[in-house]
Formats: structure tokens, sequence, C-alpha cells
């Protein structure tokens, strides 16, 4: 029986080894913006909500400079009178709108949106926020992110530096201020906006970056900060590879557990590992395709891919049926299994336009990580060993991509890696799973050990990505601390919910990290 190196063990030794960076000199507080104020009109298609803009400065540092304009949906609290204030939201991504997720709000408890007028916008770069914008031939163009020899190496390097040209000359200047200290400073000029003395904020995986960030430059302006899912911004090359690669064999390892106790799961019976190392075999091999597209071949990776996608809600019943097809050479895809597929059946289609433009999300993520690997032998000693620690899994496409795509950045980033600090906030609320496939739990417990005594953790122990919505515990917790500053006893735990069924119309939509980033071209299918 395959032996694997313990995954939280790896991954809290990989965090605590880490080599922190000095703070960044951007988390100083720069002068304030000159206050402003949010036209509302309702928003097409949702009367029941408003929607806005508000001008805020391109670069921070410079507040009397020019203007971009954010994108702001308000949904008001259902009973005025026991209303308590606002509440902003940012539901990560990168690349997530939080007009769209404040207008949809189908996990939220009744509770929250009757106390709270609710706030989404778009982060600088995205969506109706000058959102980012790059040449579709050149995004077309997207190499595998799985990179084999120093000439790819340096191809990819290459086509980084282009890619990222590209993107800065078609975007303008609010490109080189697409970090996540600069969303903190949005959040808080929204805040002034809505009149609030203090902030109350809710963000989700991506969105928990800006939170922090937020922590740090603004203590003493919050009344509640509840982080779902967290992000670690300490992190290196080695250790940010290693813990992710351990979060999605542990995410793996969960589903083989499940599937051997679930009698309706299209695996149960089987030796799962042996099924799926001998498909992950098959692809090498080009033995498996698309279903429904036998021209289609799908790579290890793909595979792989699926596999990671479906630790989000997480979709094992689907992943499992999805799979079994697979291997059957099935000729068209299982119904249940169009969630996990997403787009990658269709690329984007050239446009009538001259110059069809995309946009890309990935790039926000380069302007807060930093990945200084220096060549191909470098990059090959990660993968050896984020491979040992995920030997189901391997190195997951998620990092390669993300890693591969910010190789061509200049130093220094708008938002270098750094150990939080955060002194003299009121009492953070971060919350994560024990078995998330992208935010492990292990980046949850090292941020909250950076921020210290503000911070109190609470611990889900299901399955997923993003905790808000699963189950009644965790839920009525977040909730009690948005509305009442309750916070949960120290060690709180809530236990984990049952694996939804394909038809569960109340599951959670897998709406958090890279989640949009996963239909993009260079995912769907790396080689062009």
């Amino acid at each position: 029986m395959r032996r694997t190196v313990p995954l939280l063990a790896v991954a809290l030794a990989a965090l605590m080894a880490l080599s922190l960076l000095a703070p960044a000199g951007a988390t100083a507080v720069a002068p304030a913006a000159p206050a402003v104020t949010i036209s509302w009109t309702p928003c097409p298609r949702y009367p029941f909500a408003e929607c806005g803009k508000l001008a805020v400065p391109v670069d921070w540092k410079d507040p009397g400079g020019p203007t971009i304009e954010l994108a702001v949906a308000r949904r008001r609290a259902t009973d005025s009178a026991a209303r308590i204030g606002t509440l902003i939201l940012h539901p990560g991504g990168p690349g997530t709108s939080g007009v769209s997720y404040a207008l949809s709000l189908n996990n939220f408890s009744p509770e929250l949106k009757r106390r709270f007028d609710i706030v989404g916008f778009d982060p600088r770069g995205v969506g109706d926020s000058s959102p980012i914008r790059c040449s579709l031939a050149l995004v077309l163009q997207f190499p595998d992110p799985l990179i084999k020899s120093q000439a790819e190496f340096d191809a990819w390097l290459d086509y980084s530096k282009r890619l990222r040209a590209d993107c800065r000359a078609r975007t303008g200047p609010v490109f080189d201020h697409i970090d996540s200290v600069s969303a903190a400073r949005d959040i808080d000029a929204i805040r002034s906006a809505l009149g609030e003395e203090k902030v109350t904020f809710y963000g989700l995986s991506y969105g928990t970056l800006a939170g922090q960030m937020y922590a740090e430059l603004f203590p003493d302006r919050i009344r509640a900060l509840a982080l779902d899912s967290n992000l670690d911004h300490s992190l290196g090359t080695g250790p940010y590879l290693y813990s992710w690669a351990a979060f999605a064999q542990d995410s793996f390892n969960e589903f083989v557990k499940w599937c051997d106790r679930e009698t309706r799961c299209a695996l149960h019976g089987k030796d799962v590992r042996a099924f799926w190392t001998r498909l992950l075999d098959r692809a090498d091999r080009g033995e498996i395709h698309h279903p429904g597209s036998p021209a289609r071949p799908l790579t290890r990776e793909n595979v792989i891919r699926y596999a990671f996608r479906a630790g989000y809600v997480p979709t094992w019943y689907e992943l499992a049926e999805l799979l079994v097809a697979l291997d059957a050479g099935a000729q068209e895809p299982p119904a249940s299994a169009a969630r996990l597929l997403g787009a990658t059946a269709d690329q984007p289609r050239a446009s009538a336009a001259a110059d069809p433009e995309i946009s890309d999300p990935l790039q926000l993520f380069c302007a807060d990580f930093r990945w200084p690997i220096r060549d191909y032998r470098e990059y090959a000693r990660h993968l050896r060993l984020a491979r040992a620690i995920a030997p189901d899994m391997g190195i997951v496409p998620t990092s390669l991509t993300l890693t591969a795509e910010c190789l061509g950045w200049p130093d220094p980033i708008p938002n270098p890696q750094h150990r939080l600090r955060v002194k003299g906030s009121p009492p953070l609320l971060l919350v994560n799973g024990l078995h998330d496939p992208a935010t492990g739990y292990a980046w949850a417990a090292h941020a909250a050990v950076q921020i210290g005594r503000e911070a109190r953790l609470l611990t889900y122990e299901g399955w997923g990505h993003g905790v808000y919505g699963r189950g009644d515990c965790a839920t009525n917790a977040i909730d009690d601390y948005l509305i009442s500053l309750k916070l949960p006893a120290r060690g709180t735990r809530c236990p984990a919910v049952p694996v939804p069924q394909p038809d569960a119309a109340d599951q959670p939509a897998p709406s958090a990290l890279l989640s949009d980033m996963q239909d993009m071209p260079g995912w769907a299918a790396p080689h062009h």
C-alpha cells in the first residue's frame, strides 16, 4: 500500500519554516482621499437592489490624482427597525464580482439580511471596476503550465512578460494598483461613503487577503471582520506549492474514504486509488477523452483538475460518476458532471472585433504574490517535493498556472508577501474547514498565529471551500459574531454536514478562490 507523507504535519512544518519577508512599505497609512458619496439607482434586472459607482484614486499614494469608479450594489436590510448597519462583502476569486455576489446572496441567512444593508463591490480590475483587459489571441496562446525543460521555462518566462505587458497596456494605469492593499483602501472608502464609523466585513477566500490587509491598515476602524477560508500571505514559493499539494491530497484522501463508506458512490466497492492510478496512466497514454469529444484527449492534469474542483462543494457523487464515464469511454458526459466539466468543453471564439479582449483575473494574484524561481532546475525541485507530498494528486494544476503566469512580473510587486502585523484591532473571526482543497486549514491556523491575540479561529470539521452555509453550527457562529460581536469559545469545532446529493438545491456554490479562473482558456486545455 502506498505510503504518503502526513499532510497536515508537512504543511504546518513548511509554514513554520518560511523565510518571511519584512512587512511591505505599502502598509503605512496613506493620506485619506476626499470624502465622496455613492449615487444609488435601481439595479438593472434587480429592482429590489440599488447599484452605484464610487470614485476612488487609481493610486492611493496620490489621493488627489486620477480616479477610477468602483461598481457597488446594496440590498437594504429587510427590517429597518432592527438594522445594525452595513455589511461589506468581498467574495474573492480573484476575479469574482462582489456586485453579483451581493445580488444573489443564496447562502446568507435571513437574520443576517434582516439586520444589515448588504453591500458588494467589484474589486478594482474586476467586473465593472476598470477590469483587466488582455488580448484574447494572446491568452489563447497559454502554454502548458506543467513546465518540462529549461527551454519551456524560458518560453513561459517570455510569455508571462508579454502577457503582462499586453494586459497592462490595455487596462491602463490601474493595472499597477490591483493589489489587495489597494482593495483594502477601497473598502475603507466604501465604509466612509456609506457613512459608517466602523466596518463590518465578510471576506471569502481571496477576499480574506483584502480583509487581512484592512486589519493591518485600519485596526481602529473595525467593528467586525469575518474571514472565511483564509489565505496565508507569508508563504514563499516552496511552502506555498507544498502546502497546496498537501491540501489537494488531503481532499482526495477524504473522497476515497467517503466512497468506501457511501454505497451510492459510483466507485463504491472498488479500490479507488488503484482505479485512479490506472486512469491517470491511461491519460498519459492518450487513451482518455473528453466525453462526447473522441478527438479531444484529456491529459493527466485535466483529470486531476476535475478531482481538485470536486473538492470545492464537494461534488463527490458527480466526480465518481465522471471518472467511471471517462474510464468507460462514454460518448456523452453524465448529466451530473456538467458542473465539474464547467466551460472546458469549449474554447472562447474570436469575436467580430479586430482585436478581441478577455479579462484575465490571474494578474491580480501576481500583484500580491511573488515567485522568484530562477530556472527549470529550481522549478523541477519544487515539483518533486510537492509530488512526494501528494502522490495521487501530484502538483495541483491550479498552483502551476498561478506560478507560471506570475514568473514575468518585475520585482518589487505592489504587495509582496509578509508576516501579518495586526495591532490594536477588536477580535477578528477566522473560519476554515479541515479539508479545504484550496485554502487549507494550515493556512488559517498560521494566519491566526501571525495575528495573535486578536484572532479567534473557528474550525469546521468537514469538506469543501467556504464555510458559511455549511450547517447551523458554523453559520450561526459567524452570524452571532457579525450581528452581536459574540465570538465562539476558543477551540470551537463545528461538525461536518453530509456531502450534498447532486440535486441538492441548497449546496454552497464554489464561488471562492480560483473558481472563475478554472474556466479560462489556459486551464481548459493547455495545449493549443
